[in-house]
């Protein structure tokens, strides 16, 4: 799941490797705040959520997961590079994905 403060175009630019990406507008949660967002994934089986932001990562602190929290630390950027980003750590992504013990990964650009 992508949060509100990721373009809804990421989805589409990663869904080659990660088909289960989906921006949180895609599931009417556009007026949501980051707990319901939270909330939500763990409710609906979301394996992570993706973000810029240190919120939801607060949020896995006091409530555990899941979701997973990959936590994308590029700053402010443009989309594609962003979806480079995520994509050329695919296989850094898709361990941690399938790890039971980590619950957030963080990614430098």
């Amino acid at each position: 799941m992508l949060d509100q403060n990721l373009s809804h175009r990421l989805a589409s630019k990663i869904h080659v490797v990660f088909p289960e990406a989906v921006h949180v507008n895609a599931l009417d949660l556009v007026n949501a705040d980051d707990f319901q967002i939270f909330m939500f994934a763990r409710q609906n089986d979301f394996k992570a959520i993706y973000t810029q932001y240190e919120d939801f990562y607060q949020h896995l602190l006091v409530h555990g997961q899941p979701p997973k929290i990959i936590w994308v630390r590029t700053g402010n950027c443009a989309t594609d590079t962003l979806a480079t980003v995520i994509l050329s750590n695919a296989e850094i992504i898709l361990g941690f994905l399938k790890d039971t013990i980590n619950d957030c990964l963080e990614i430098y650009q």
